[in-house]
C-alpha cells in the first residue's frame, strides 16, 4: 500500500508523477483557510509532509499520529519545533547546497543595486526627472577594493566571499561561531569579533541562519559601531535584525544605505517606513527564486521524502537524532 503525503506547495509535472508513482498524494493548492481546513482532514493518515512558507507547530502536528518525515522545501528550519519533531522520531529534511550560488547572487546584486543607487535613479529615470547630467548628489559607492564583511561563513556566506575576493578585489572580514582556516587560506579572509567587524567592513552582510542566539542579533547598539558609509546588506531571516533600529540608523544617517532581501514579517506591509527611504533597497525575498533554482530545491526535497518513506536516511536529514537506523 502507498504511503499517505500531504503536499502543500506546487511541483513541476515531472516532479508531480514521480511522486504520484509512489505515494497517495493530498494536494493543498494554497495556505488560507480553506487549504489549512482541508490539510487537517488529511493530517490524521500522513506518513508525510513536503512543501514550505509553513509553520507546523505541535498542535498541527499532534493531528498526525502516523507521521514519519517532513521534507521541507528550503534550507531554513525555524518553522519546525526540531525538538518536538525528534522526540517523534520525524524525520526533517531540508534543500541546502542546492540554492547557495543563486542565493549569493541576490547578495551581490543588493549590494551592487545599493551602492550605485540602481533602483533609487532608475525610478527616477522613469518618471521623468532625468534632465541634465548627474551630479555628486546622484553619485553613489564604489564596491571594488571595499572591504565585505560576512556575518555567517556557511555555505552561502563562503559563496558571497568568493565573489567578493575574486570577483571585486574585496578584502574579506568575517565572524561566526569559530575560525575557519580553510576559509580564510582560500579568500585571504581575516576572523573578526562582531563588533569589530560592524567597525571595520563597508558592507555588512548577513548571511546566517535564524536561531535563539541570532533572533535579534542586530539592533541599535550593532547600527551605533558601523559608520555613515556602511552599506547593510539581509540575505538571511528578517527576524536576526530589529527592523525599528534598522530604519532609525537610516534616517539617521547612521549608516548609509541597506539591501534587504527578508523582513520581521514578510510580506512587508505596504506601509513600512523602509518603504519611504531611498536608500533602501527591498526585495520580496527572492534569495533562490530562479526557475532553475526552485526546481533543483523541489527536487531534493522530494528525493529526501521517498527516501525517508522508505526507511532509508535522507541525505539532507536535519536532526539526525531521529533517525532509528
Amino acid at each position: 500500500m502507498k504511503k499517505q503525503v500531504v503536499l502543500y506547495k506546487k511541483l513541476s509535472p515531472l516532479l508531480m508523477a514521480r511522486l504520484h508513482e509512489q505515494t497517495e498524494v493530498t494536494l493543498i493548492d494554497s495556505l488560507d483557510a480553506e487549504g489549512l481546513a482541508k490539510m487537517r482532514e488529511a493530517l490524521p493518515k500522513a506518513q508525510g509532509l513536503l512543501g514550505a512558507s509553513l509553520k507546523l507547530d505541535a498542535a498541527l502536528l499532534d493531528l498526525a499520529p502516523d507521521l514519519e518525515a517532513i521534507a521541507s522545501v528550503s534550507v531554513g528550519v525555524d518553522n519546525y519545533d526540531i525538538d518536538y519533531l525528534t522526540e517523534r522520531r520525524i524525520l526533517l529534511s531540508n534543500t541546502p547546497d542546492v540554492l547557495t550560488e543563486t542565493t549569493a547572487d541576490t547578495g551581490f546584486a543588493l549590494i551592487l543595486a545599493s551602492a550605485r543607487r540602481v533602483v533609487e535613479l532608475a525610478n527616477m529615470v522613469r518618471a521623468g526627472h532625468w534632465k541634465r547630467n548627474v551630479g555628486p548628489a546622484q553619485f553613489g559607492t564604489d564596491v571594488h577594493g571595499k572591504t565585505l564583511g560576512i556575518i555567517g561563513m556557511g555555505r552561502i556566506g563562503e559563496a558571497l566571499a568568493q565573489r567578493g575576493h575574486f570577483g571585486f578585489g574585496m578584502p574579506v572580514v568575517y565572524h561566526s561561531h569559530s575560525p575557519k582556516p580553510a576559509v580564510e587560506q582560500r579568500f585571504n579572509a581575516q576572523y573578526r569579533s562582531l563588533p569589530q567587524l560592524l567597525q571595520e567592513a563597508d558592507f555588512v552582510c548577513l548571511t546566517l541562519p535564524l536561531t535563539a542566539e541570532t533572533e535579534g542579533l542586530i539592533g541599535a547598539e550593532q547600527f551605533a559601531l558601523m559608520g555613515p558609509e556602511t552599506i547593510f546588506i539581509n540575505i538571511s531571516r528578517g527576524k536576526v535584525v530589529d527592523e525599528v533600529a534598522l530604519i532609525d540608523a537610516l534616517r539617521k544617517g547612521q549608516i548609509r544605505a541597506a539591501g534587504l532581501d527578508v523582513f520581521e514579517r514578510e510580506p512587508l506591509d505596504s506601509a513600512s517606513p523602509l518603504l519611504r527611504l531611498d536608500n533602501v533597497v527591498a526585495t520580496p525575498h527572492i534569495g533562490s527564486a530562479t526557475h532553475e533554482t526552485r526546481e533543483a530545491m523541489a527536487k531534493c526535497a522530494v528525493d529526501n521524502l521517498l527516501m525517508a518513506l522508505a526507511g532509508e536516511r535522507p541525505v539532507n536529514l536535519v536532526n539526525g537524532l531521529a533517525w532509528k537506523g
